[in-house]
């Protein structure tokens, strides 16, 4: 089975190299949004505080009711992007899996020798890889903005430690993970493009839409906040930004985050490998 998987891991990696229209698109989808969206949204924490009559006495208290303790609004939407990236980007993992279909490439890998978990082993490994590359590189390309005169920038605030970017690397790589799974356990169920993108959509928008990637989390209602306390992309984004801004507008530690975000992947996981055991025995 190692031989097999590592042949397929490595023909979706050699399909995704000879792609490079795709490698483009990709990075420029996260470019557009931290320059656009990020820098022509700002929410101004100060005129939040007025000593006199409220809602805060200090421009803190603002900051961590609005933005979880971020400087600004441009820092805490590009903590959210992370988690932006690693759902969009895994959006056309199982739509690949589709079209393999149609043209017959995924009928003959099922005629191999090769298991069904090395089928979807491998593109699951090669699927998630690029979210995770594009999550880096939207923390990169924020950092960066901020040494641009006439940009906003990401401005980490606190002091991150070794083993925080630990839990910032696991955040990202369990969430990207969790999506590819959910994505490409869809291309294999599903067979019409059509169905594949009206489902993906279906869980795609409402999961960004209720989390607190880009929605200022003093601004959301109180039943959305209780919602998203519970998303995924929130445990996510939730140890980011705590490990860049620092813990005192959360109320828990990134390690639990990260265990329900790991409750999330594990239950995710095996689900998948239950229906997609079902969908490629016949052939086995």
């Amino acid at each position: 089975m190692l031989r097999e998987f590592v042949a397929l891991t490595r023909r979706e990696y050699l399909k995704l190299a000879r792609n490079p229209q795709a490698i483009f698109t990709s990075l420029l989808l996260p470019l557009l949004y931290l320059l656009l969206f990020g820098n022509g949204f700002t929410i101004n924490a100060a005129s939040f505080v007025n000593p006199e009559y409220g809602p805060f006495f200090t421009l803190q208290e603002a900051l961590d009711f609005l933005f979880r303790g971020a400087p600004n609004y441009y820092s805490y939407f590009a903590g959210g992007m992370v988690g932006f990236v690693a759902v969009t980007a895994s959006l056309f993992l199982g739509a690949n899996v589709i079209f393999d279909k149609l043209f017959g490439i995924f009928k003959r890998t099922r005629g191999t020798p090769a298991p069904s978990a090395a089928v979807f082993g491998s593109r699951l490994i090669a699927g998630a890889t690029q979210p995770i590359l594009l999550s880096f590189f939207v923390l990169a390309l924020a950092l960066l903005f901020g040494h641009i005169p006439g940009l906003h920038g990401l401005d980490v605030t606190a002091t991150v430690t070794p083993f925080g970017l630990v839990e910032v690397l696991l955040a990202i790589v369990l969430l990207s993970g969790l999506f590819a799974t959910l994505f490409l356990t869809f291309g294999i169920l599903l067979d019409v493009p059509q169905t594949y993108f009206a489902a993906v959509n279906l869980i795609n928008l409402p999961v960004l839409l209720t989390s607190d990637a880009l929605y200022p989390w003093g601004t959301m209602p109180t039943w959305l906040q209780n919602v998203s306390q519970y998303n995924p992309v929130s445990l996510a984004v939730n140890v980011l930004r705590e490990v860049m801004f620092g813990s005192s507008a959360y109320p828990y530690s990134p390690g639990i985050y990260l265990l329900g975000l790991l409750g999330w992947t594990v239950g995710l996981v095996s689900i998948a490998i239950v229906l997609v055991r079902r969908a490629l025995r016949p052939l086995e």
